[in-house]
């Protein structure tokens, strides 16, 4: 009888650990929204250098997270959507790892957004955004206010377009 019970324990975790990796993915949808770097801008009560989440989910506005605060803007005020990169060699990884760095290019994404508050003042906020994120970020703004994003350059325009 041992047997039995040791068997149908196997049984009843292998289908514990079969229903965990079914829901994996709804695990990590918790956190909605693209991790992103506050780098700058005039918006109240956000510090520079901010680590953030922005959510695009809401049909009526976009939300801004922070530790300190969370900014709600209506699409309808997003008056500007601008991308741009930062291309840069990898000097430091060169020196301290190996020469073949020096080939690597370091990219960093740039998404600014300009709006107008509820008293009517242009506002702009400007995010550091990851490579895997940023694509879906900017084809997200684009259907939610109606506006084309602007792209600083031509390789900000491929990066941005795919």
């Amino acid at each position: 009888m041992e047997v039995g019970r040791g068997t149908c324990y196997f049984r009843s975790m292998k289908r514990a650990a079969l229903a965990l990796l079914a829901l994996a993915p709804l695990l990590g949808a918790g956190s909605s929204g693209s991790r992103v770097l506050y780098v700058g801008g005039t918006v109240a009560g956000v510090s520079t250098r901010s680590d953030a989440r922005i959510e695009t989910l809401q049909d009526d506005a976009l939300r801004l997270s922070t530790k300190q605060t969370v900014v709600q803007i209506p699409y309808g005020e997003i008056n500007t959507l601008e991308y741009g990169m930062r291309v840069s060699r990898r000097y430091v990884e060169a020196v301290l790892i190996s020469p073949i760095f020096l080939v690597a290019k370091k990219r960093t994404h740039f998404l600014t957004i300009g709006y107008t508050d509820a008293q009517g003042r242009q506002q702009a906020m400007v995010l550091q955004v990851g490579k895997e994120e940023i694509r879906p970020l900017l084809v997200s703004l684009e259907a939610r206010t109606g506006r084309r994003v602007e792209y600083q350059d031509e390789d900000a325009r491929k990066a941005g377009k795919g």
